[in-house]
């Protein structure tokens, strides 16, 4: 199924350059966490509309989640899947590239498996969040790319429990905006 997404995405990528706009007057952007899929093998997609400028809502769908950046290996399984929501303020800079920061809602549902001493303990992942990205983004032609950094509190007692309230992520995004 990552497979098949990610392939979709690519397709997505390709159709919508026969419609591409100048980079002042985007009106989307597509784009992967480039990062986090070679380190996690997190598959992380996202689509931005603008609606103004330097304003922007975003979805992104996060398969493979990963509780910040917890290692898996024979004893510990995530099964997670992530649904990120955002609204996307872009500002001091040009039309080379921006800072921006990003108020965000994630909704993370799955569970983690682990098995020590030949127990196995679940953990449900289903949790919400609240959160803040920040980063830069640089433009080139009509492709996007930059850093971010983000910090969230999760609502769920028994992912607290297990991990921690507050979760740090980071990560490079590239994309394509049309």
């Amino acid at each position: 199924m990552k497979k098949s997404l990610f392939t979709l995405a690519c397709i997505t990528l390709i159709t919508f350059g026969s419609y591409a706009q100048s980079l002042e007057d985007p009106k989307g952007e597509i784009r992967l966490n480039f990062l986090n899929t070679i380190i996690l093998g997190s598959v992380e997609i996202g689509y931005e509309s603008f609606f103004k400028p330097d304003q922007s809502l975003g979805l992104e769908l996060h398969l493979n989640d990963r509780f910040s950046y917890r290692s898996q290996n024979d004893s510990r399984d995530f099964s997670t899947t992530s649904i990120l929501a955002s609204y996307n303020f872009y500002f001091a800079g040009d039309g080379n590239g921006k800072i921006y920061i990003s108020p965000f809602l994630k909704y993370r549902f799955g569970e983690f498996v682990e098995t020590v001493s030949n127990t196995t303990t679940v953990t449900s992942m289903n949790s919400g969040a609240i959160g803040l990205t920040a980063g830069y983004r640089w433009n080139f032609n009509n492709f996007a790319f930059g850093p971010f950094g983000s910090v969230n509190r999760q609502f769920s007692q028994e992912v607290q429990n297990r991990f921690s309230a507050v979760e740090l992520n980071a990560g490079f995004n590239v994309g394509y905006r049309f």
